[in-house]
């Protein structure tokens, strides 16, 4: 998707930098990068934005200042209001995951309005909204803080982009049965002199359940070799005993 169709991070009258700046990382964590502010208490910039940004400078360096609430959304067709109280005002409530999906199905802007640290957003905030944004939270303790609620709403929007999901720890494929069976017969040869298999009676029995116990965890070939090698050390050093 185009960055024309990304939500817009409006924080209205933020507090501190370093929220600021936790913010703008859970944005650019998730592919979002238009951040506006309004009214920053510390005004901008704010030096404290950039460490706790944590390299997400893009976001810091492109962030566009407005004096009112209703200046930062003029030009968005959709606004949506993260708060877990609706302040008197009664509009739609929409989850995170809602949100993401609305944005990415609509035409014209959209923006996510954040409220200040402290208390969130004001009734007149809410009021030029057409959602509101909340999730199930402990009625006992319905605080996140501003980066919080940030990551939330940018998280259930990036599963509607192509963002590149981290490197998963390469698998090798199953070792082929050649190299499993040369591995099994090798166990073998090392147990028949030691008496693994006695009694005669039950050896083929206990040869069928100790191939059904190697064949189970699905070696890769890489596994099968370094057994094998385990075996083979061991093999010298009762070679080398005199």
């Amino acid at each position: 998707m185009t960055s024309a169709s990304q939500p817009i991070i409006v924080l209205v009258r933020p507090q501190l930098g370093e929220n600021i700046g936790k913010a703008a990382r859970a944005m650019l964590n998730f592919g979002l990068t238009e951040l506006r502010l309004v009214a920053p208490r510390d005004g901008w910039p704010n030096p404290s934005a950039g460490p706790a940004a944590a390299g997400a400078d893009i976001v810091l360096d492109e962030a566009k200042i407005f004096e009112t609430t209703a200046e930062a959304v003029a030009d968005c067709a959709h606004v949506y209001a993260s708060t877990v109280r609706k302040r008197g005002v009664t509009k739609p409530v929409v989850t995170p995951e809602e949100t993401a999906r609305e944005i990415a199905g609509q035409n014209g802007r959209s923006a996510i309005l954040f409220g200040r640290e402290a208390s969130g957003l004001e009734t007149e905030d809410v009021a030029l909204a057409r959602s509101i944004v909340t999730v199930p939270i402990n009625p006992e303790f319905g605080s996140l803080n501003l980066a919080q609620a940030v990551i939330l709403c940018a998280y259930e929007w990036s599963k509607h982009v192509a963002l590149v999901q981290p490197t998963l720890e390469e698998q090798l494929p199953p070792a082929p049965q050649e190299e499993l069976d040369g591995m099994i017969e090798h166990l073998e040869r090392m147990l028949e002199p030691r008496g693994y298999f006695m009694p005669e009676a039950r050896a083929d029995a206990t040869r069928k359940t100790l191939r059904t116990l190697l064949t189970q965890p699905g070696w890769n070939h890489l596994q099968v070799r370094t057994l094998r090698g385990v075996l083979s050390s061991l093999e010298r050093e009762r070679r080398d005993q005199p």
